[in-house]
C-alpha cells in the first residue's frame, strides 16, 4: 500500500506515544519474530519494532524485509524505530486523510 504525504505524516502523529512492540537483536530477523510482528500488525495496524544493529545499512536492509515479509507500509524509519503500517480488511481502526 503506498501511502500519500499527507497518510504519513497522520499515520506518525498516532504512532508518536506507541512504544515498540517487539525488539529485533543482533541475531537478525528469525521466523518467531517475524510472525510476532505479523500478529502484532494484524491486530494493532500500526506498531513500531526497535531495530538495535549497529550498521545503519543493515538497520535499513532489515526494515526494508520486515516490511516485505509482513506485508505492511513503512511510515517512519528514525534511530532505531521503525513505524509500520498494515490496514485492516476490516474495520479499520483509522481513516487515512484523502490527498
Amino acid at each position: 500500500m503506498e501511502l500519500t504525504t499527507k497518510q504519513k505524516l497522520f499515520l506518525k502523529n498516532k504512532a508518536h506515544e506507541l512504544k515498540p512492540v517487539v525488539m529485533i537483536g543482533k541475531k537478525g530477523l528469525a521466523e518467531s519474530v517475524i510472525n510476532e510482528i505479523i500478529t502484532s500488525i494484524n491486530h494493532h495496524e500500526l506498531i513500531k519494532v526497535k531495530i538495535a544493529l549497529e550498521d545503519k545499512e543493515q538497520k535499513e536492509a532489515v526494515a526494508e524485509e520486515i516490511a516485505k515479509l509482513t506485508e505492511s507500509t513503512i511510515v517512519q524509519y528514525l534511530g532505531n524505530n521503525l513505524t509500520l503500517f498494515k490496514k485492516a480488511k476490516n474495520n479499520s481502526k483509522f481513516v487515512l486523510p484523502k490527498e
